[in-house]
């Protein structure tokens, strides 16, 4: 409500107005502070209003458009990007740039889900993101989860958290000469090993007591799996022996050390 209180009617000189049942100005009181109420919380929104103010902000990346991000991010918001960088709104503007010169893209929201209450809205999704640079195409998905908040009458991201899917890298030219080097086993303490092996055209991993993964080549002596992130790789001492298969998981390394 403004606060502001009604004047009463004014009336000619020497007129008397008629006497108002005092239950009627409270019924017209109440409707009053009501509509004032319904004006400050403002309209619902819709997973469709949402999806599509969403898309608007992702359209503005490519273009370092920050209009969209000071409309939509309230002023007060943590945002938590895919970098695993902490932001508030200042920094976060500040981190919107046209790509440069020979770039271009594009970012499609998919695969929308909401969850919305009274003045508060979830809106989780995935995001395809694609990318050209000087003529070479590239592709990279998140996973995406607002939360919005209405406050005055205005609905704004209140909090943001951004999770990248895991790819795997494009596999290399293997050298299956080697893989007779990388073969044996490899101890990280008393009783527990991991093993390679060879079949002579690929190459495999073998924890205790767990099943064999095969080891995709990404590089010289640097190997990945499908589907789990990090690397394995094979250590060489100074005569070119390898002396060791190191596990390592987002450049923290595990040593399995060569035992034969």
């Amino acid at each position: 409500m403004s606060g502001r209180k009604r004047r009463g009617a004014r009336y000619g000189r020497g007129a008397h107005p008629a006497p108002r049942p005092r239950f009627l100005g409270v019924v017209v009181a109440v409707a009053i502070g009501a509509a004032g109420c319904s004006r400050d919380r403002g309209e619902p929104i819709t997973q469709d209003v949402l999806v599509r103010t969403t898309q608007e902000i992702l359209d503005a990346v490519a273009r370092g458009d920050r209009q969209p991000f000071e409309r939509y991010f309230a002023a007060d918001s943590m945002i938590f990007d895919e970098k695993g960088r902490s932001m508030d709104k200042r920094a976060l503007l500040a981190d919107q740039s046209p790509l440069p010169s020979g770039y271009s893209g594009a970012i499609k929201l998919v695969a929308p889900q909401s969850r919305i209450l009274e003045n508060v809205a979830i809106l989780s999704y995935d995001l395809d993101e694609t990318e050209t640079i000087f003529g070479q195409k590239l592709r990279a998905r998140y996973h995406t989860t607002d939360t919005w908040l209405r406050r005055r009458g205005a609905w704004q991201i209140i909090a943001e958290q951004v999770l990248r899917y895991y790819e795997d890298p494009a596999p290399g030219k293997p050298d299956v000469g080697k893989y007779a080097e990388y073969s044996g086993r490899y101890e990280l303490a008393p009783g527990k090993t991991l093993t390679v092996t060879s079949d002579g055209a690929a190459l495999y991993s073998q924890n205790t007591g767990k099943a064999r993964e095969a080891l995709v080549p990404e590089a010289a002596d640097i190997f990945f799996r499908k589907g789990v992130e990090g690397r394995r790789l094979f250590r060489r001492d100074e005569r070119d022996q390898v002396d060791a298969l190191i596990d390592r998981r987002n450049n923290e390394d595990v040593v399995w050390r060569k035992t034969q």
